[in-house]
């Protein structure tokens, strides 16, 4: 490995270990900046990941993190057995800057051509970072996507006929602006199945309708939380969370996770002054453990005590396949410090595009105006037909069949994986949720062996994407409900042949 790169690379990069932008996207935004300036030449070679996260005292998945995304932007390349490069062919758009980086334009200049990243807000150029997904979002379901209900046994029938009911007896007056916080039979019906199914406990009038959990998550952090305040984040845990409240203006402090769920004393240890805690208690994303009561209490206590915030996202809850539903953090609040979020992308579908925030009723009037700001009124049709398909039994129905069936789908692939991977993945079965958390046996690359699998047509987001921090355990995030019997078994082959072959 030619020193001069290294010594280039450690030259161009500071790492500001106190900084709220993840060590990652500083690498990422260093290394891009050394080659936009050509200090990093076409064609030069890169150290490895594991020499340059020694050089640099960081993990080797914040290199990697770094690096696949340079590779996405067509920065660097990958030759196989021999390294990394920065790419011979930039983008021309690249070499146009690269080209005159060392001319400064006139205010004429400066004012004419496209707009490029120099005219973007702090916010603006955050969003032009940020990686939420591992993989590609494609219309149809791939073994093993994660997140995704199992779209061909929605009755969308049944959805059909009660929209064009509510279509041929729409009257003229209700085409207007409407509440921003939902329709009101909708949250009446909302409020009355977490009574009954989730022991949350709300009034219609603490429901605020929202276009799904990213939006509830996202006004919550606009809403309490201010510019440098720190927000708990599980660790591995869900990116978009993590991404709302940096884009809040708000410091995510990752927390790692024991047994029981977050890991209170290490979160105190990292931010005794923290003012909200984001968690999925019922079924942790994306390693799938249940938050004890013990440890729920004193998640309460600490919120109480500190007069600090719960962002509960129960975004897959209605999916428990041993006992009943775990009952809701929200149900055992005494202080009015937990939010509440829930969806019906994972028990409907995800192109609705409608969720729930519950919110304590202090907290009613700021919510609604936020809601207001960013989102004027839902559309009302799709809210109507919501309502009318919970009130006239067809969500429960519909929620009896799907636990079934995902359930026959969790086994099938557990029996499948055991059978073919047994001594490459080790796998457990998860008592609720959508997906399952395989974790590698031996010295595997997760990322390595999930973007071989995407070669092969198979969506496996590495786990330590979800992470800020190297993991004990390296694994697979696999979702099974979309997934029929036959592709779980298919997808099962090329996940068997693609791990021996990275092997």
């Amino acid at each position: 490995m030619p020193d001069s790169s290294t010594s280039i690379v450690r030259r161009c990069v500071t790492l500001d270990r106190v900084a709220d932008p993840p060590l990652h996207q500083q690498l990422y935004r260093g290394l891009r900046q050394a080659i936009l300036s050509s200090q990093l030449l076409p064609g030069m070679q890169l150290p490895s990941t594991r020499t340059l996260a020694e050089e640099l005292d960081v993990s080797r998945n914040t290199v990697i993190n770094a690096f696949e995304q340079l590779k996405a932007e067509g920065y660097l390349e990958s030759h196989v057995g021999s390294g990394t490069y920065v790419a011979q062919e930039l983008p021309d758009a690249l070499d146009r800057v690269r080209g005159q980086s060392h001319l400064q334009p006139s205010a004429s200049q400066r004012s004419t051509g496209p707009p490029d990243e120099s005219h973007l807000s702090g916010r603006g150029q955050f969003l032009t970072d940020l990686q939420l997904s591992s993989f590609q979002t494609d219309e149809h379901p791939r073994a093993f996507r994660p997140g995704l209900p199992a779209l061909d046994s929605f009755p969308i029938d049944t959805w059909s006929r009660l929209t064009t009911r509510r279509w041929r007896s729409l009257p003229a007056s209700t085409l207007g602006y409407r509440q921003s916080t939902g329709y009101p039979p909708l949250r009446d019906a909302v409020a009355s199945y977490l009574q009954d199914s989730r022991g949350v406990r709300c009034s219609p009038e603490q429901v605020i309708i929202v276009s799904g959990t990213q939006q509830a998550i996202t006004l919550t952090a606009h809403v309490l939380l201010d510019p440098g305040d720190r927000a708990w984040i599980e660790d591995p845990g869900y990116p978009r969370a993590t991404g709302a409240f940096r884009w809040a203006g708000a410091q995510a402090v990752p927390v790692p996770l024991n047994a029981e769920g977050l890991d209170l004393e290490a979160a105190r240890t990292r931010s005794a002054d923290a003012r909200l805690a984001y968690v999925t208690p019922s079924h942790q994303y994306p390693l799938g453990m249940t938050m004890s009561l013990s440890r729920r209490l004193e998640l309460l206590d600490w919120a109480e005590q500190s007069e600090a915030w719960i962002l509960e996202d129960d975004y897959d809850s209605e999916y428990r396949y041993e006992g009943r539903p775990i009952a809701a953090l929200q149900g055992l609040d005494d202080a009015g410090r937990v939010i509440y979020v829930g969806s019906f992308s994972k028990v409907l579908f995800p192109a609705l595009r409608l969720g729930y925030l519950v919110v304590p009723e202090p907290l009613v009037e700021a919510f609604a105006g936020a809601k207001s700001l960013v989102d004027r009124c839902p559309p009302l049709v799709p809210q109507m037909v919501a309502a009318d398909f919970i009130e006239e039994g067809h969500f429960t129905r519909h929620l009896r069949r799907m636990r079934t069936l995902y359930a026959e789908r969790q086994s099938i692939l557990i029996d499948a994986l055991r059978a073919r991977t047994g001594d490459l993945l080790d796998v457990s079965s998860h008592k609720a949720g959508l997906h399952l958390t395989a974790f590698l046996k031996g010295a595997f690359d997760d990322r390595r062996v999930s973007a071989a699998l995407n070669d092969q047509g198979v969506v496996a987001p590495p786990l330590s994407f979800y992470a800020s921090r190297s993991l004990d355990r390296e694994g697979l995030v696999l979702g099974y409900a979309a997934v029929n019997e036959a592709d779980i078994r298919e997808g099962t082959d090329r996940l068997e042949e693609t791990l021996r072959d990275v092997r």
